[in-house]
């Protein structure tokens, strides 16, 4: 298989987040969870094979998606039929169970979720035994074993154009069947918050505590309705929780990181310290100071970058983070004498770039951020902690920490797109794209990137001018969704 037929395969499952889309069709079927369990399954116990391991294990969580039900029993029917035994955690905020992949020695660990997203969709995310996401080769592996060669499907290249049925298995896979005592078993993991709750406090020195501060937290009614709230309140804080009441349909909704407005009137009313929001999978927070002003990831990581450097656990002196982060960030902690390093987006990429370079603090602007002597990805509670510990320590409001950044505009609209062409296949969009550029000079910046998780396209401009960037914005986002209708006629 030609190297351009497997970036083919791997676009069709695998973006920059694992697997994703909507619950019970397409790529999120019972019959590909089913195959992925498989997949998965059969490479594990082709290593353990190879280097006399016994059978091999893997940990199971997700978030609170009435669909989570589907798509971890297809899971796991996949993975015990390839001879593997499987600990289900529940739900458990996505590093949580990268903890729990780690500390019980497992193989690989599964996140059954679709983290931002509304309820109606659904992804899985895997973790290698060492605690850290598949690399993109594992990744195109399992795509590979479950593609089957001569497949109907090949080439396809959108998400909802997958059809169950086409991904019917390698040969090599399907002759893979143990049977008698080789099968799979399952079993629950009793204990898995109370183990997430020991790791994630300790984000927090021993000697700091958060008695004293009244915090709001929103837990958008998804993995973290539980343990967050718990940890809070132990450590010494006045905790008023909400988006904890999970129904199954309700994760996400107009609450918790990517709709703050119900936890900014909370902050305001409360009279709060803090306003934390997770994600559905808690594995990102963005923080709301006691003025009601949102900080994103960016000012999040000025925080906890220049605090490292001063306290000399910043390592390499370096923070590392995507195009997408704002050039304020840059200019915040240049001072302390901290560089900052670029990646495209997605937090995995982030994480590859911090084992490269040993760094230990890194993030996206969107809130994943990863403080890698605690972590191995992103985690939500982990960032307010240790936001928190910063506040104790310093004696200083959130919204004195905050104002260390001061953002350039920066405009960044989101739409939806029939195809995905690369850039370029859009002469016009193309050439608007460097005058623009030209035209900023070394004052800003433009990118545009295709979603990695959803047919749609993202286009951002930073600046000096807010008008400006705006306008721009604009055009560029209409020259782009109409150049892509025609080519699409």
């Amino acid at each position: 298989m030609s190297k351009k037929e497997q970036q083919e395969i791997s676009r069709q499952l695998f973006g920059t987040d694992g697997m994703r889309g909507r619950a019970n069709e397409g790529a999120m079927s019972a019959e590909v969870a089913l195959q992925l369990g498989r997949a998965v399954g059969y490479l594990l116990y082709k290593k353990g094979a190879q280097i006399g391991r016994p059978r091999p294990q893997v940990v199971i969580g997700k978030d609170t998606r009435v669909s989570g039900y589907l798509i971890e029993n297809a899971l796991v029917a996949g993975l015990c039929s390839s001879g593997v035994d499987v600990f289900l955690a529940g739900p458990l905020p996505t590093p949580g169970v990268a903890l729990l992949t780690q500390s019980r020695r497992a193989d690989a660990g599964l996140m059954i979720s679709a983290s931002h997203n509304p309820y109606e969709d659904n992804g899985v995310k895997i973790f290698s035994r060492d605690g850290y996401k598949l690399p993109d080769e594992e990744e195109l592996m399992i795509e590979s074993l479950m593609h089957g060669q001569g497949c109907e499907a090949f080439g396809e290249s959108h998400l909802e154009q997958i059809r169950p049925h086409h991904w019917h298995g390698s040969i090599e896979l399907n002759q893979h069947r143990p049977i008698g005592n080789e099968i799979g078993r399952a079993a629950r993991i009793s204990d898995a918050i109370g183990r997430y709750n020991v790791m994630a406090k300790q984000a927090l020195n021993s000697s700091v505590s958060l008695s004293g501060l009244k915090v709001v937290i929103d837990c958008a009614h998804g993995a973290a309705y539980k343990v967050a709230p718990q940890v809070l309140q132990e450590l010494g804080a006045e905790v008023i929780s909400i988006g904890v009441e999970p129904n199954g349909t309700n994760i996400n909704d107009h609450c918790g990181a990517t709709h703050t407005d119900a936890l900014v009137a909370r902050v305001g009313i409360e009279q709060a310290d803090l306003g934390i929001a997770l994600d559905g999978d808690a594995d990102r927070c963005i923080l709301v100071d006691e003025r009601q002003q949102v900080l994103d990831g960016d000012q999040i990581l000025a925080i906890l970058g220049r605090f490292m450097q001063q306290k000399g656990t910043l390592k390499g002196s370096c923070v590392v983070t995507t195009v997408m982060s704002n050039l304020g960030l840059e200019a915040a902690l240049k001072p302390h004498g901290i560089k900052v390093e670029r990646v495209q987006v997605g937090d995995r990429y982030v994480v590859a770039k911090m084992r490269e370079l040993n760094s230990n603090l890194g993030g996206e602007q969107s809130g994943h951020t990863i403080l890698r002597d605690i972590a191995t990805t992103g985690d939500g509670l982990v960032t307010a902690l240790s936001v928190l510990g910063v506040m104790v320590q310093e004696h200083k409001k959130l919204s004195e920490l905050g104002a260390e950044m001061q953002h350039f505009p920066q405009a960044l609209k989101s739409f939806t797109v029939k195809a995905k062409p690369p850039l370029s296949a859009l002469p016009k969009t193309s050439t608007l794209i460097k005058q623009v550029e030209a035209d900023l000079v070394d004052q800003g910046r433009v990118l545009v990137r295709y979603s990695g998780t959803q047919q749609m396209a993202r286009v951002m401009v930073e600046g000096q001018d807010v008008t400006q960037v705006n306008q721009l914005v604009q055009e560029i986002s209409q020259q782009m969704l109409n150049e892509i209708e025609t080519i699409s006629l």
